[in-house]
């Protein structure tokens, strides 16, 4: 028996299918799920969710969001996700050096928190496409 995962965005399922084991990209570090896991809600950081089927790993790339785990199914709310396929991978490396630099330079705390998540989102789309 496996674990029914679900990913929603505002706008779509993005997944929706079964699932041996996930690792969940939480603000506390990863956070691997099996099934007959006990119930628990966690909030999500930006950064890379792994699934593996009964025939692969897939990687997706979430901004955000929560996850709930409940009697074998999870359901994962996030801003957004998005999957190796649709990343460019040249785009991604240029992108995650520019988000470096700005978060080098940045001066006060708000610019700091801007740059910081835009850091966070160009690393988790560049670990995507390293990962094909």
């Amino acid at each position: 028996m496996s674990m029914q995962v679900c990913i929603m965005t505002p706008d779509r399922i993005f997944w929706n299918q079964q699932a041996e084991e996930i690792i969940l990209p939480t603000n506390t570090g990863q956070m691997g799920v099996l099934k007959n896991h006990a119930p628990l809600m966690t909030a999500l950081d930006i950064g890379v969710m792994l699934i593996r089927t009964k025939v692969e790993w897939t990687s997706v790339a979430l901004l955000g969001g929560f996850a709930l785990v409940k009697q074998n199914k999870v359901t994962v709310l996030v801003n957004q996700a998005e999957s190796p396929s649709t990343i460019n991978a040249e785009q991604a490396e240029k992108t995650y050096q520019e988000a470096q630099r700005q978060w080098v330079e940045a001066t006060g705390a708000k610019e700091k928190v801007e740059a910081n998540f835009a850091l966070k989102r160009a690393r988790a789309r560049l670990q995507l496409v390293k990962k094909r």
